[in-house]
């Protein structure tokens, strides 16, 4: 279900937003009013995504670099006609599946840029633009794994969980203004992210979901829309679980 004109004349930077979740948050965005800018390492998915869609703006960029996060938020603020009303932060990696004693330190060290740091410098170049503007919707995507940690993936799960501790943190900062900063927690969804796990890891993830079967791509993007509207005006600092029954807090 779309609402038509909720995000009339608002404005949107989405990350990861070349497929899975983060394409169809910008489509729906996009289909309910919003002037939406898209970021993506994939450059040749991120052009397609960009057609698809309808963004008004499209950057290929690695986010785990701050300066180019940096210059990039310039670049798309002034596509968005100097102003930014919604960030959504889709982008993140898997890293292996093993345990924690035989993780490459290469690969730990590259989950928690990406996923972790990255998000930080598009939360931390994001601020000032909608404090200018004086309104502000931050989502950030965490994970299920960042509550309860999974077995074989020590990197994502602690990166997830350090998601989730900035957002409470930067949600009570920004609590006297008008910028609500929430996260989701979503379990598995059947996304491209799964190509980057092994099959045993994917059958370990619906097996710990009451409902059992993977959420859908639409039921999380349904979640973040309404955390990035008008609506979610009471709500700061917060973690919305979309687990099929998996989390326990």
């Amino acid at each position: 279900m779309t609402f038509p004109h909720r995000f009339a004349g608002r404005t949107a930077l989405v990350t990861g937003g070349a497929s899975g979740i983060g394409l169809s948050v910008a489509a729906r965005l996009k289909d309910e009013g919003a002037t939406v800018a898209l970021w993506d390492l994939n450059e040749e998915a991120l052009a397609k995504a960009k057609a698809e869609s309808g963004a008004a703006d499209a950057r290929t960029l690695d986010i785990a670099d701050s300066a180019a996060v940096e210059s990039a938020m310039r670049e798309t603020l002034a596509a968005l006609g100097g102003r930014l009303d919604v960030l959504v932060c889709s982008a993140g990696i898997t890293g292996p599946n093993t345990t924690l004693r035989d993780y490459p330190v290469e690969a730990w060290q590259r989950v928690i840029d990406v996923n972790l740091n990255g998000l930080f410098y598009c939360n931390r170049a994001a601020v000032p633009a909608m404090e200018a503007g004086g309104y502000g919707r931050i989502v950030n995507v965490a994970s299920i794994a960042g509550k309860e940690g999974n077995p074989n993936a020590s990197a994502y799960s602690a990166s997830k969980a350090g998601v989730i501790g900035l957002t409470k943190s930067l949600g009570k900062e920004l609590a006297k203004s008008e910028i609500r900063v929430n996260c989701v927690t979503p379990a598995a969804v059947r996304t491209a992210i799964f190509d980057q796990m092994t099959q045993q890891h994917i059958d370990f993830m619906l097996s710990k979901i009451p409902i059992g079967r993977f959420g859908a791509i639409d039921e999380v993007t349904s979640l973040i829309c309404f955390l990035a509207s008008e609506e979610a005006s009471f709500s700061t600092g917060a973690v919305f679980d979309v687990s099929g029954g998996r989390a326990t807090y």
